[in-house]
């Protein structure tokens, strides 16, 4: 317990006082490279390609971050162990593929948790006053590895061949998740025949037919190119698409602390103007799959089908904490209470 106050003490103390030790280090050289899950102008790489700019700048040239786009180091589950085994010093992963390695995570999988509006405050909140983050670091550097955030890309869309618009119509789907042990419970739950798969093999597996639809934000359907061998995009509201910048935990602590803060600092400060960038690059990506295939249609559920959706992802709660193991519960309790902290402080209903 008294480990994790002092990690909440810190937190506060950092993003409180607004610390940015601008110009500040005069330190060795460092060098280091970070594996993307995403390809190049997605949000994880461009984001990652952001953070080892500033780094560099405010280094003055002696902190190198080379930035490796999904696919050049493996897939998404092989980018997460070079990291824990420090093959590589960051991953930017999700909440789903880090699972395999941190499984408390998957708390960040659980269904209709978040608030329809202002995820990026949400997590901002969260992150400079919340009980959530530092607990969230203990499971992580339980497994060898540090969180520097987590990070909204947007709302999953489920794309498909047929037209979704009610729970009858998601069942028996053979539907493409993240590898994820809670993910596939949550679209079970909905009927659905959920199958993780990894990233790049999911435009083969619709275009053959081994799955009928897949979930993604728009900004991954569009440049993954999965809209052209499907007819419909239905939001479900009920999954926000979350990243976690991670690095490697022996390689964190070694560095100074002026360097770690900053880190810290860079990531936390980032989780508001990158939501407003994603939010404006998928209204983009949007337009761009319309024009690309007028025949596309895109559908968000009414709230009475929503309704109808949320009841059955509730009953996958209680399974969290038997596959999230150790301090799970504790984990869910302190997001669930951030969440709604959060919402009071930010009007929210």
């Amino acid at each position: 317990m008294k480990k994790i106050l002092s990690m909440t003490v810190i937190f506060m103390f950092l993003f409180s006082t607004g610390i940015a030790f601008a110009g500040n280090y005069n330190g060795k050289i460092i060098q280091a490279r970070l594996a993307s899950e995403e390809i190049e102008g997605d949000f994880m790489t461009v984001w990652a390609r952001n953070f080892s700019e500033h780094m560099k700048s405010w280094s003055n040239d002696k902190i190198k971050v080379n930035v490796y786009p999904y696919g050049t180091l493996g897939a998404n589950g092989d980018i997460n162990e070079l990291a824990q085994l420090g093959v590589v010093e960051y991953v930017f992963s999700d909440y789903a593929w880090i699972s395999s390695f941190v499984p408390q995570a998957q708390v960040l999988v659980l269904n209709y948790l978040f608030p329809t509006q202002k995820v990026p405050e949400v997590l901002d909140w969260m992150a400079r006053n919340g009980e959530f983050m530092p607990l969230m670091e203990k499971a992580f550097r339980k497994n060898g590895l540090v969180p520097l955030s987590i990070m909204f890309e947007g709302w999953q869309w489920l794309t498909s061949k047929d037209e979704v618009k009610s729970l009858d119509d998601v069942k028996g789907l053979k539907i493409r998740v993240m590898s994820s042990k809670l993910l596939v419970e949550d679209y079970k739950a909905y009927g659905a025949v959920p199958t993780p798969m990894s990233y790049g093999e999911i435009y083969s597996a619709l275009q053959m037919g081994l799955i009928d639809g897949q979930v993604n934000p728009l900004f991954a359907i569009n440049s993954m190119k999965f809209y052209e061998v499907q007819n419909y995009c239905t939001q479900l509201k009920n999954e926000p698409f979350l990243g976690i910048p991670t690095v490697n935990q022996k390689f964190f602590d070694a560095l100074p602390k002026e360097v770690q803060l900053e880190m810290r600092k860079f990531w936390i400060d980032s989780i508001i103007p990158a939501g407003k960038w994603i939010i404006e690059k998928n209204a983009s990506d949007k337009e761009k799959m319309m024009k690309a295939k007028p025949e596309l249609k895109f559908n968000t559920l009414d709230d009475d089908t929503i309704a109808k959706f949320k009841e059955k992802a509730e009953t996958v709660y209680p399974k969290y904490t038997k596959i999230g193991g150790d301090g799970s519960q504790a984990m869910l309790d302190a997001l669930l209470k951030d969440i709604e902290n959060a919402k009071k402080a930010l009007n929210l209903k």
